[in-house]
């Protein structure tokens, strides 16, 4: 009888950690930006159709990177976890922080099972207010940790280096078309150089405070952007 193949916990949670990062490192990065009226996604995505970046509930916004089919998924329960509180309870039950700990619960669950593969995304949760001081991000990472962003926040991708531009160019109160240009700028940014992308190419789309509907979720038009990208930038 041969003896049973032995892989000690810490080296099987090392190899699963592993597999997510190098799937989520493949996709594109997507940038989320505190602006003046709200929060802005950014991601590079020549798709017209699956889309990074969608609405949850009435002021809040999910987008994440990695496999299509895993995060899409976890949108859909989230939209049904948030439209039944909502029904059940009352439409100020249904917040951003209560939908990243049921996120946060599927990945770790999913993350530490040995039945089945991780899963290869990182998630945004966003929620605004009516004080942009209480705006919220959080960031999920394949294994269920969530971290609390504030300004800006980057995943997927050459994450560090986007975040890298991010830090050293990003202020406290871009109006829209600024918080763009930071955004794709930042995107196209890298070590062997920086390149241009085209409004075509990008999805975009925000959580908008200024919004007369209940509904804050919109987004930007390609002929919008190219205007927003394409406007000249202002000098202090």
């Amino acid at each position: 009888m041969s003896t049973p193949f032995y892989v000690s916990p810490e080296q099987l949670m090392k190899d699963r950690a592993d597999f997510a990062r190098k799937g989520i490192a493949r996709g594109r990065s997507v940038v989320a930006l505190q602006y003046a009226d709200g929060v802005l996604f950014v991601s590079e995505n020549p798709s017209k159709a699956l889309h990074k970046v969608s609405e949850i509930y009435d002021r809040i916004a999910f987008a994440a990177v990695g496999r299509y089919n895993e995060f899409e998924n976890l949108r859909i329960a989230g939209v049904r976890l948030a439209d039944m509180r909502g029904y059940s309870y009352d439409r100020r039950d249904v917040t951003g922080r209560g939908l990243a700990n049921a996120y946060a619960q599927t990945l770790g669950t999913i993350f530490s099972s040995g039945g089945e593969k991780p899963y290869e995304v990182e998630i945004f949760v966003a929620e605004i207010s009516d004080d942009p001081a209480d705006d919220q991000i959080y960031r999920l990472t394949y294994d269920g940790q969530v971290a609390d962003e504030h300004g800006y926040a980057v995943m997927g991708g050459a994450a560090d280096v986007v975040g890298g531009h991010l830090e050293e160019h990003f202020t406290a109160g871009l109006d829209l078309g600024a918080a763009v240009r930071l955004a794709v700028k930042a995107l196209g940014h890298s070590e062997s150089g920086d390149r241009v992308i085209e409004a075509d190419d990008l999805e975009v789309a925000m959580l908008d405070r200024t919004r007369s509907q209940p509904r804050k979720f919109t987004r930007l038009r390609e002929s919008r952007l190219a205007e927003l990208l394409s406007a000249p930038v202002e000098e202090a």
